[in-house]
């Protein structure tokens, strides 16, 4: 999901914050724009609300208030240049390597790095500290957080009878504090129906216009709840 910054009509000071817009499409691979209505207003409010209840557990967010209808004022931080993907569940590579089935659910989560946007981006903890990417503190806090905001996850869509299979997290630094900074939209966050089907689309092949509606009104009505 392609975000734009700007520092047009911020509500607080701009030196310090920045506001994200959402926009109304997603891309499909690199090129292929597919547009669906109302989506930035939808990843906004789902963005919204899992920061907000995060920073009840006391998770370090960047998030601040909502600007408008599809965009978020955030901090103005620095960005760690590599996410964490939390697998709950066997995904198709893991699937392959350990010949487990595809779907099936961890006994423990699997912590995954990931530097840039390629498909060949994983990494290991030993490449953030060879290349000076992120210091072996920083990343002891980064993965605590991490493991929080997977168990909270977890247990909120557990008590919905549904499950969390696959989140990714990433983050940014302000006056050496590590911040939680994106995202929580369809494209990190993959969530298995146990109930109703019908309501429900596979996270994983998100790749025309309908699918994405579908599956960001599943998570868009369990926040608007």
């Amino acid at each position: 999901m392609n975000l734009q910054q700007n520092k047009a009509n911020l509500p607080l000071d701009d030196q310090n914050y920045n506001t994200v817009e959402y926009p109304d499409y997603f891309y499909v691979g690199k090129n292929k724009k597919v547009k669906v209505k109302d989506l930035g207003f939808k990843f906004a409010s789902i963005n919204s609300f899992f920061f907000d209840y995060l920073k009840e557990y006391h998770v370090p967010c960047a998030f601040i208030k909502n600007h408008s209808d599809n965009s978020l004022v955030y901090i103005k931080y620095s960005s760690l240049q590599f996410s964490i993907k939390i697998l709950n569940a066997c995904d198709k590579r893991t699937s392959k390597i350990f010949k487990i089935k595809e779907g099936d659910l961890l006994d423990l989560p699997i912590f995954e790095y990931h530097y840039g946007d390629s498909k060949d981006s994983l990494i290991s903890e030993s490449h953030l500290s060879s290349f000076d990417i992120c210091s072996n503190e920083d990343l002891k806090i980064i993965n605590r957080i991490c493991s929080k905001v997977n168990a909270v996850l977890k247990a909120f869509f557990e008590r919905r009878n549904e499950t969390v299979a696959e989140v990714t997290c990433t983050f940014g630094k302000l006056d050496n504090k590590i911040f939680l900074v994106n995202d929580f939209s369809p494209m990190s966050l993959k969530i298995f129906s146990n109930g109703n089907s019908k309501k429900w689309t596979d996270p994983y092949r998100l790749t025309t216009s309908s699918e994405m509606r579908k599956y960001t009104d599943f998570l868009f009505n369990i926040t608007s709840a």
